[in-house]
C-alpha cells in the first residue's frame, strides 16, 4: 500500500513508525473532545491547533472575500463582469493550494505559515492604503484588485492547506476525530462570531 501511494524506493522508516504508533495505541479506544481538553499529554498539540486554526480566522480572509465585491466595482469592472473575477479569486485559491501540496515537504509547514502570514499582512496594509486612496488615482483602484488577488494566493499557500491536515499530523490516532471536531467547532463558531461582530467595528 506505501509503495502505491509513494512509488519505489525505502519506505522503513515510516512503515516503522506507523507500527510504532500501532503498538502505543493498541486497545485504546478513540478519545472524546473531553479527553481532548483534559489530557496534559497532548496539551501543546491542542495549544498549537487552537492558535493555528484561530490565526487562520482573524488574518481577515473572509472579510476580504466579504468586500471584494465592492472593491471591484471601485475598480471600474462592469458588474457583469464581476462573477468572472470572483471565479478567478477562487480558482486562485484551489490553485495555489494545490501548489502548497508540492511545497509543503520542501519548504516545510512552519516556513510556510510564517510567509504567508506576513505576505497577507503587508497585503491587507496596503490594501488599507489603496482603498483610502480610491478616489484620488484611476490607476488605484486596480492596485486594491492586485492585492486581493495576492492575499489570496498566500492563503491558499500557507494557512489553507497547513492547517486542514494539522490534526493528522500532530496528534496519534485515538486523538484525531476529537482533534477534528475541535477544529471544525473552532473555525465555525470563529467565523460566525467575525460575522456578527464586524459590522459593528466598521
Amino acid at each position: 500500500a506505501v509503495k502505491q501511494l509513494w512509488g519505489d524506493g525505502d519506505h522503513m522508516a515510516e512503515i516503522d513508525n506507523m507500527m510504532a504508533e500501532q503498538e502505543a495505541i493498541c486497545g485504546e479506544k478513540a478519545k472524546s473532545v473531553c479527553d481532548l481538553f483534559c489530557d496534559k499529554a497532548v496539551r501543546w498539540q491542542f495549544i498549537t491547533l487552537f492558535l493555528v486554526s484561530s490565526c487562520m480566522q482573524l488574518i481577515g480572509v473572509n472579510v476580504v472575500y466579504f468586500y471584494a465585491y465592492n472593491i471591484f466595482i471601485k475598480a471600474g469592472i462592469p458588474p457583469a463582469q464581476i462573477h468572472y473575477v470572483s471565479l478567478g479569486v477562487g480558482v486562485t485559491e484551489i490553485l495555489t493550494t494545490v501548489l502548497c501540496g508540492f511545497l509543503i515537504e520542501r519548504a516545510g509547514r512552519k516556513a510556510l505559515l510564517w510567509k504567508s502570514y506576513t505576505v497577507m499582512a503587508l497585503a491587507l496594509g496596503l490594501l488599507t492604503v489603496t482603498l483610502s486612496l480610491q478616489d484620488s488615482f484611476s490607476w488605484v483602484p486596480y492596485c486594491s484588485v492586485a492585492l486581493i488577488f495576492i492575499f489570496i494566493m498566500s492563503f491558499g499557500i500557507g494557512p489553507a492547506a497547513v492547517v486542514c491536515p494539522l490534526p493528522t499530523e500532530i496528534f496519534i490516532q485515538s486523538y484525531r476525530p476529537a482533534a477534528y471536531v475541535f477544529n471544525g467547532a473552532t473555525n465555525w463558531i470563529q467565523l460566525f462570531t467575525l460575522g456578527l461582530l464586524f459590522p459593528f467595528i466598521v
